[in-house]
């Protein structure tokens, strides 16, 4: 399954998708003459991705890749994401 936005839409993209049976979650240009439709489940999760990864890139050491290693960089990305988790149990009682 590949989750792209509008500016993926296009029949060629689709077409190589479909040839290599990935299923293209993609919604479509308000302009096309024929809508298809898509999982508006699976592609609101996609938000959700987009939304973290940026929740994470409010760390100036993840957004410049200050880390040589991508292991020290992967050692950040769960710090940030265990700093981003644990707010979510702040002043909760």
């Amino acid at each position: 399954m590949l989750l792209a936005d509008r500016g993926y839409d296009s029949d060629k993209i689709r077409e190589t998708l479909e040839a290599r049976d990935i299923v293209p979650v993609i919604p479509t240009k308000r302009n096309r003459k024929l809508q298809i439709k898509i999982d508006d489940y699976i592609y609101a999760l996609r938000n959700r991705i987009e939304r973290c990864i940026n929740k994470l890139k409010n760390s100036r050491r993840l957004a410049t890749r200050y880390d040589k290693t991508a292991a020290s960089y992967l050692a950040f990305v769960q710090i940030a994401s265990i700093r981003l988790w644990t707010r979510v149990f702040v002043n909760r009682s």
